[in-house]
C-alpha cells in the first residue's frame, strides 16, 4: 500500500500499519495530526500510535486497508505546530563534554550553555531505556557527533546531544553521547508509581530552565 509523495504505508501484521516518513519533521508533524484528529473525534478506530525515529506505528486498527486508503488522502503540514504541554527541567550546563561541545560550536562554555537553552524542544519518540525521550529542535549546525568511545557508565540525569537530538538519561546505563549538563535534583523522568509513568511523552513540548548555580 504505497502512500502519497510522503507517506509510505505498509501491513504491519493482521491489525497495524507500519507509516514510512522521509524525516523527523514529517514525522512529527504526521503524529501531531494523529493526534488531533484522535482528539476530535475523527480519526478511525486506533489502540496505540508510536512514533519512531521515521515512522509511526499503528496498532489495534480494526480495518488496516481501509485506514491505510484514508491516510495517503491526508494533507498534513510539514512541520509541527507550536503547541502542547510545555515540560520545564532545570539544569546545570556542567557536563565533561560542554567544553568540547562549545568548541565545535564555535563558543565559550557559558555560551554554548544559554544557546542551548534557548530553543524549545519537542519529544519526537521515546526509546533506548523506559523514559528515554528523544528530543528535536537544536538547529542543524549545532548538530554533533557521538563520542568516539561510548562511556562505561553515564549517570542519571544527564544531559547529552548526539546528532540531532538531545536527551536526559533517566537512569545510570552507559552511552556514547556528549554530556553537557545534569539535573541536579531530578524529577523522575520514569515513574511507575506516577500516573503516566514517563515525564516526557512523545508530542511533549521541553524547555531547560537554570537550576541553582547554572552558568
Amino acid at each position: 500500500m504505497t502512500g502519497s509523495r510522503f507517506l509510505d504505508v505498509r501491513p504491519a501484521g493482521r491489525h497495524a500499519l507500519l507509516v514510512e516518513l522521509p524525516d523527523a519533521e514529517r514525522t512529527g508533524a504526521f503524529h501531531a495530526e494523529l493526534l488531533r484528529r484522535r482528539a476530535a473525534g475523527t480519526l478511525p478506530p486506533v489502540e496505540e500510535i508510536v512514533p519512531g525515529a521515521r515512522t509511526v506505528l499503528l496498532d489495534g486498527v480494526p480495518d488496516p486497508e481501509k485506514l491505510a486508503r484514508q491516510l495517503t488522502d491526508w494533507d498534513v503540514p510539514s512541520g509541527v505546530a507550536d503547541d502542547g504541554d510545555v515540560v520545564e527541567i532545570p539544569v546545570r550546563y556542567d557536563g565533561p563534554d560542554l567544553a568540547d561541545v562549545a568548541e565545535l560550536w564555535g563558543l565559550g562554555a557559558q555560551q554554548a550553555a544559554a544557546r542551548h537553552r534557548s530553543y524549545t524542544y519537542r519529544v519526537a519518540f521515546c526509546g533506548f531505556a523506559p523514559g528515554f525521550g528523544y528530543l528535536t529542535g537544536l538547529p542543524a549546525e549545532l548538530h554533533v557527533p557521538r563520542r568516539d568511545t561510548p562511556r562505561t557508565r553515564v549517570p542519571a540525569g544527564a544531559l547529552a546531544l548526539a546528532g540531532p537530538y538531545t536527551a536526559v538519561y533517566p537512569r545510570s546505563t552507559p552511552g556514547g553521547w556528549q554530556l553537557i549538563g545534569t539535573m541536579p535534583d531530578p524529577t523522575p523522568l520514569w515513574d511507575l508509581s506516577r500516573d503516566g509513568a514517563a515525564l516526557l511523552t512523545p508530542g511533549t513540548r521541553v524547555r531547560f530552565v537554570p537550576a541553582d548555580s547554572t552558568p
